[in-house]
């Protein structure tokens, strides 16, 4: 399987790339991963913010319906939602001005990766934070 982000990729975008990280797809449904890897994010000293159609307050940071929605900046756009709308929102990041883009586990969508590096911003495909970052110690 092809890599989308090497480990020093990984390791920038969780150590040096930013705090604040918009996880698209994060609601109030706690069975959802995108809700454990967020707490997770939070315990780490990330501010987490929830990006769902609903814009639901979720782990006691406001929701927006969208990025470009949100009144500030934010470095990591988290991506939780199907591959085929994966595209779109890594699109919307770096009009957005996201640091760097990270598409969850199962989430692949190599012609978006291929704009979003050609564009200079940092992307990892197909992993989870939540289980890189305990792993840098």
């Amino acid at each position: 399987m092809t890599s989308y982000g090497d480990d020093a990729t990984v390791r920038d975008i969780l150590t040096a790339r930013g705090d604040t990280w918009a996880v698209v797809g994060l609601s109030t449904n706690t069975a959802r991963a995108a809700h454990g890897v967020a707490r997770v994010l939070q315990r780490y000293g990330k501010r987490i913010v929830p990006v769902h159609p609903k814009a639901e307050t979720v782990l006691g940071e406001r929701g927006y319906s969208s990025l470009a929605e949100i009144p500030f900046a934010v470095d990591v756009v988290d991506v939780f939602v199907n591959s085929h709308l994966a595209g779109e929102v890594a699109d919307q990041a770096v009009a957005a001005g996201a640091k760097a883009v990270w598409f969850q586990l199962g989430v692949v969508d190599e012609a978006a990766y291929e704009r979003t590096t050609a564009a200079g911003v940092a992307m990892v495909m197909d992993r989870c934070p939540a289980i890189e970052i305990p792993l840098l110690g």
